[in-house]
């Protein structure tokens, strides 16, 4: 049922099959995690036309807009660091319906904001909400998942985060006419609390986190539920080995083996961390939320009409949408290697186009046929995939920390982005910003295709293997390190 619960015990073992029923429940689990994901999609999505009436509500220049806009990812940054402590201390399920809960209180805060100061401090609620959901997601998703539809589930989170940034769009064209800026961001108080309701009454706790905490009898209740009773019995001894020779490694490696944070950085687990954090920054740095925060913003400045802005940022988030169902039909097919590869050199080629577009002064169609290409490129493979990414390459004993690791990451990289595009674009001029994130794509594709393994159908230990080999390790070379760090 978590990862590695779904092959017999040796790394190259059978696929346990799970019945029609079990596969059910556990995508009807998976769904209910992934509305954390569709929370982070719509709070970082709405700000796109709510901005364009703050300002002048608030009467804010172009600093207190990016500052909106960024303010959201410190307390995203904050969020992500803190949520893999969390999640490991009271549990997975606890963690979402506080996170859910924290969206409720950040929306209270913004929708009811007399002030500049106010709304930021919303913001940086909503922050703290959105981070925390963007690190753990992944996480439960991948601990509930047979490995045979792993990629699906896991890729199940961005679709959801898609239809968050969609579901704004819309939402902000709902209200365009009013310029009701308030009550675009009230709608998100709904799903937050259904994401509340669900870990109260709906979900399980992650099997992977009872065994590690001795509650080996709940997991097997739950790993029973979706199969049998032998079945789980087999899943369960062999996580509990997998965690005694963790643990046993980390014995080994330093004597201070609870510090999960120094674990993530032990010679054996460093090539998941480099190829993590990379991902994390480059997935941001390549550009994607400078067209999802200002995309009205920016097609505003080709000669359309605030209202008409938004109706056409609504198509970008159609596109955004199709291609995540697009790569969730891939993701267990082709393979995550090679749709990260495609979807990087698609947006090189595009963002660069749109560039030009602004530098030589195309029309707004041109201008938004570039977007919406590159759109597509990241939705169809770097979006889903980085999520999918980090919820497998790391071990299962430091997984929430490293995926909190990479997630602050990304929200780190996300607020440089957001807060310098504007600046940035004043500086060197917009089209030749673009051109920045071009080569950034360019550098990143030459960086997966040498030192990211395909993880598709591979269970943890195999993912481990493809990661040393990639960066040149080899459990000879692994283990020698091994003593020097004693």
């Amino acid at each position: 049922m978590v990862q590695g619960f779904s092959r017999e015990p040796g790394t190259h073992g059978p696929l346990i099959e799970v019945p029609p029923a079990g596969l059910r429940k556990i995508r009807m689990w998976a769904g209910a995690i992934a509305m954390g994901g569709f929370l982070f999609g719509f709070d970082t999505g709405v700000v796109s036309g709510a901005l364009l009436y703050i300002r002048k509500d608030f009467d804010l220049n172009s600093f207190e807009q990016g500052s909106v806009v960024s303010v959201l990812l410190i307390g995203a940054v904050i969020g992500a660091m803190t949520s893999g402590k969390l999640a490991e201390r009271i549990g997975r399920r606890p963690s979402l319906g506080l996170i859910g809960a924290v969206f409720i209180v950040g929306t209270i805060i913004v929708t009811a904001a007399n002030g500049y100061p106010m709304l930021l401090a919303g913001r940086i609620v909503l922050g703290l909400a959105v981070g925390a959901a963007s690190a753990l997601v992944p996480v439960y998703l991948s601990e509930i998942s047979p490995t045979s539809i792993r990629g699906r589930l896991l890729t199940l989170n961005q679709l959801l985060i898609t239809t968050g940034i969609l579901v704004a769009y819309l939402v902000n064209l709902v209200f365009a006419s009013s310029g009701s800026w308030r009550s675009m961001f009230a709608v998100g108080a709904i799903p937050a609390a259904l994401l509340v309701i669900a870990s109260v009454w709906l979900l399980p706790e992650s099997p992977q986190w009872l065994i590690t905490h001795g509650r080996k009898q709940r997991a097997h209740e739950g790993i029973a539920s979706v199969t049998d009773d032998a079945t789980a019995d087999r899943l369960v001894q062999r996580a509990e080995q997998r965690i005694a020779d963790e643990r046993a490694k980390q014995q080994r490696t330093a004597a201070d083996q609870g510090n999960a944070r120094k674990r993530l950085t032990a010679p054996d687990v460093r090539p998941a961390l480099i190829v993590g954090l990379t991902l994390a920054a480059v997935q941001q740095f390549g550009g994607i939320n400078t067209i999802i925060y200002y995309a009205p913003t920016i097609i505003q400045q080709t000669g359309l009409s605030a209202s008409n802005s938004i109706f056409y940022s609504v198509a970008i988030g159609v596109i955004n949408l199709v291609m995540t169902l697009v790569a969730i039909r891939l993701v267990d097919r082709v393979g995550r290697r090679p749709m990260v590869l495609v979807s990087l050199g698609l947006m090189a080629v595009s963002v660069f186009m749109l560039g030009l577009a602004f530098v030589v002064g195309m029309n707004s169609v041109l201008t938004l046929l570039f977007m919406v290409v590159y759109i597509a490129a990241f939705a169809g493979g770097l979006g889903p995939v980085f999520w999918t990414l980090i919820g497998e390459i790391f071990p299962p004993s430091v997984r929430a920390e490293g995926s909190s690791a990479s997630t602050a990451v990304n929200w780190i990289s996300n607020f440089v982005v957001s807060l310098a595009f504007l600046p940035l674009a004043g500086l060197l001029g917009q089209g030749e910003t673009f051109w920045v994130f071009a080569a950034i794509c360019v550098v990143a594709f030459f960086f997966v295709g040498r030192y990211v393994p395909e993880t598709r159908g591979r269970d943890a230990e195999q993912i481990q293997e493809a990661l040393q080999s990639r960066f040149g390790n080899t459990p000879e070379t692994t283990h020698s390190e091994h003593a020097r760090t004693r």
